[in-house]
């Protein structure tokens, strides 16, 4: 008898792993906010086309992890600005653009819902791209113009440091929200078809954002502050005006903004000096300092010098995201390459854990493919429909 039940047991086990895996490949992947661009920028010897020994994203790992579309970050640090931002930004896109170029059986540059479909449905990986600060437009409309052009298909208003037309949630607040130019960059953004992303913007600036836009919008890697209280994250009552604009939070991975715990914890001296030396080592190769972080903060959750985050509070924050904007609303954007992963999402091969803890929740097919990512489709389209008609 009890052989008996224990061969039922594991029979209905695998039977629900092989449907978590048949509909994760059924489902459309998409992922918002993956930093490799820095890779392509920092490592000439890096190849998104082999699997490699660290990082999170190359090809062979998308594939086994069932992604579909990636959004590349453009980005650099605020405190490069003018002409030299906006520089910067154009030979981050070229490079996407040459990733694209060099891998066409396996990628094929998206600026659409309709383009990611089709790539999907082609076999390939759409590669998309987003503007990771508004000061890299050097406050002027047609650069922003130009990006969109060159198949740009967000702008996060701000990164770390406020820009001079928006508030960001890591500096102090100069503008209180968006300033008058701050408000034709959202403008500008909807008649482009351009989303507008509010990670990394103050709450004042999330909330001008609201009653400016004529589009959904999107927090393209943001978790939840009711979670893990970071300024990065999103307030219960900031899910629920972003519900009400029809736009989409994308679940960060990032171990601090997953887990308040570690996001609190001061670093051991002896960890704090390892951080510090792999900083300087670095320099301002964005590349090189993350992925050396996250191989010392693995190392201190491993031993016990740092509260360990496994990927299963990725769960936690969709879950509670769902409950409070509803499941029309939520997404992934993992900040692959460009932050401290958690336990067991190391890369992208292991994101089809997702599906299956979602269905093991009891969520619906339908609603899990929601999450992968037909939210964030629905709000491309949204965003071209509201440019077309004005």
């Amino acid at each position: 008898m009890r052989k008996t039940a224990f061969i039922s047991i594991a029979s209905a086990l695998f039977m629900a792993t092989l449907n978590a895996q048949t509909l994760h490949q059924r489902a459309i992947v998409v992922d918002t906010h993956d930093d490799t661009t820095q890779r392509l920028l920092f490592e000439p010897s890096f190849d998104i086309g082999r699997r490699n020994a660290d990082g999170s994203i190359d090809i062979p790992r998308m594939r086994e992890g069932g992604l579909d579309a990636l959004f590349f970050s453009i980005w650099t640090n605020g405190d490069l600005t003018g002409p030299p931002a906006v520089t910067a930004a154009i030979q981050q896109i070229d490079l996407v653009r040459e990733a694209v170029r060099r891998h066409p059986r396996d990628l094929v540059l998206a600026t659409s819902a309709a383009d990611i479909r089709k790539a999907a449905a082609g076999g390939r990986i759409a590669a998309l791209m987003g503007v990771e600060g508004g000061h890299m437009i050097n406050e002027d409309l047609g650069v922003l113009r130009q990006f969109a052009a060159l198949g740009v298909r967000y702008l996060t208003l701000t990164h770390s440091l406020n820009t001079t037309w928006a508030d960001s949630s890591g500096d102090k607040p100069v503008h209180n929200g968006l300033t008058p130019f701050g408000k034709d960059v959202v403008r500008e953004l909807n008649r482009l078809g351009m989303m507008v992303d509010v990670s990394h913007v103050s709450d004042k600036t999330f909330y001008d954002v609201l009653d400016v836009t004529k589009a959904p919008v999107i927090a393209s890697h943001s978790s939840c502050r009711a979670i893990s209280n970071s300024p990065r994250n999103m307030t219960d009552d900031m899910l629920r005006a972003l519900a009400k604009n029809g736009g989409v939070a994308m679940i960060n991975y990032h171990a601090a903004f997953l887990s308040e715990e570690f996001r609190t914890a001061a670093a051991p001296p002896q960890l704090q000096s390892r951080i510090d030396d792999n900083a300087k080592r670095c320099g301002r190769d964005e590349a090189c300092t993350i992925l050396g972080r996250q191989r010392i903060e693995h190392d201190a959750m491993r031993t016990g010098l740092r509260p360990a985050v496994t990927w299963e509070k990725i769960i936690e924050h969709i879950d509670h995201a769902v409950r409070v904007a509803g499941v029309d609303h939520v997404g992934l954007g993992s900040d692959f390459d460009g932050a401290v992963m958690p336990l067991g999402m190391e890369d992208a091969s292991q994101l089809p854990k997702i599906t299956e803890a979602l269905l093991k929740k009891g969520y619906s097919e339908r609603d899990v493919q929601k999450i992968l990512g037909e939210n964030l489709l629905r709000v491309m389209e949204d965003a071209r429909r509201a440019a077309q008609a004005r």
